[in-house]
């Protein structure tokens, strides 16, 4: 899987097809998602990634996950080098 297919504003799903988030861009071996697509609570206003390592494929204007969104949705978040 080379990351050169992962482009700014495509959507990001769970290998469900549940809306995990947008990229806003790569950074290494991540998914950097917008702040739009932040979360709730403590999470809302920072940027989340998603390891690249969990990209099943491209499809389109889509970023297919090997994980369904709920477990995907446990991103590593901005300034953190945990996951969140």
């Amino acid at each position: 899987m080379t990351d050169s297919r992962i482009k700014e504003h495509m959507e990001v799903i769970g290998a469900d097809g549940v809306h995990v988030g947008t990229v806003d861009r790569v950074e290494g071996h991540r998914i950097k998602l917008t702040k739009a697509d932040s979360g709730m609570g403590s999470h809302k206003g920072h940027h989340h990634y998603i390891d690249i390592g969990l990209v099943a494929d491209v499809e389109g204007k889509k970023v297919r996950l090997s994980a369904n969104a709920n477990v995907a949705v446990t991103f590593e978040e901005e300034g953190s080098s945990r996951t969140a």
